[in-house]
């Protein structure tokens, strides 16, 4: 039979999960209710079909902007991630107690850095370098690189403390069978981890969908599709930053269904991360 106790926490945490899934539902709906003037107005096919992206014109178009955002996430979710897991390889397996905790302290203070720390860093010293290598300078690969310094602390940290809950008696029956310790790490380590991987994984590319500063202070902000690493862009988070202070009528509602956008990107993250944790996909 259930303690007093044991029922004030589930009922405590039943009311916080609903006050936090309430929440995701008003920002919902709030966005749909904003959205709504422009999509009576102009429809929803417009703003993937139109020729380019001028409100002021009549011209909706958000796919330049939203193959800005995808080709940002992806590339620095696909440089950041083995780079993050690996440390946490490394800290956990190999490097000596205090050269790991050293390397957990440096990868902490980096997570706190404001975003607008990195933005500001890479418009002084990393576009110029870029701009010497490819003019303009301004440009995806920057947005790129800089985006994997802001999420590789998330992946990292994450890894690590996943790492970390590995049963000790996994890793003593690996030696016991006298697995290499690679062998132990790749073969016992990463299945047990698995989730926690993912979750490290799921993390980092929702913040490098949304970040917004940084990106907008690195990428040139032009509204066109990349046709190569080093060709200005604009992510649909930094047309949101740099239009809603004039935006009106359906250029401000307009600015609302890119918020839907990304919703919906994250909506299908989080779907995808739902199915993958219950082995739909791996077992």
């Amino acid at each position: 039979m259930s303690s007093p106790n044991d029922l004030w926490l589930v009922w405590t945490l039943r009311f916080l999960a609903t006050i936090a899934g309430a929440i995701a539902l008003l920002i919902i709906v709030f966005l749909v209710l904003e959205s709504l003037p422009v999509l009576n107005h102009v429809g929803l096919t417009r703003f993937f079909t139109d020729s380019s992206w001028n409100p002021t014109a009549g011209f909706y178009n958000l796919l330049p902007m939203l193959w800005g955002t995808l080709l940002a996430m992806f590339g620095s979710v696909l440089i950041a991630t083995p780079i993050g897991i690996l440390s946490a390889v490394f800290c956990q397996f190999y490097a000596p107690p205090a050269v790991a905790g050293l390397y957990r302290r440096l990868i902490e203070l980096l997570a706190g850095i404001p975003s607008v720390v990195y933005g500001f860093w890479g418009l002084v010293v990393l576009v110029p370098i870029i701009g010497k290598i490819h003019p303009p300078g301004p440009s995806l690969l920057a947005g790129i690189a800089i985006l994997t310094i802001m999420i590789l602390p998330t992946v990292a940290l994450v890894a690590d403390a996943s790492l970390a809950k590995v049963p000790a008696s996994y890793l003593q029956g690996a030696a016991a069978l006298g697995l290499s310790r690679w062998a132990t790490i790749r073969r016992i380590v990463f299945p047990a981890a698995k989730s926690g991987l993912f979750t490290g994984l799921i993390l980092e590319t929702g913040r490098a969908i949304g970040e917004t500063m940084a990106i907008l202070m690195v990428c040139g902000n032009v509204v066109q599709t990349p046709k190569s690493l080093f060709d200005p862009i604009r992510t649909l988070t930094a047309n949101i930053a740099l239009e809603m202070a004039y935006a009106t009528g359906d250029h401000r509602s307009a600015l609302f269904v890119s918020g839907l956008v990304l919703m919906g990107l994250i909506a299908l993250l989080v779907t995808v991360a739902e199915v993958i944790s219950q082995g739909k996909i791996y077992a």
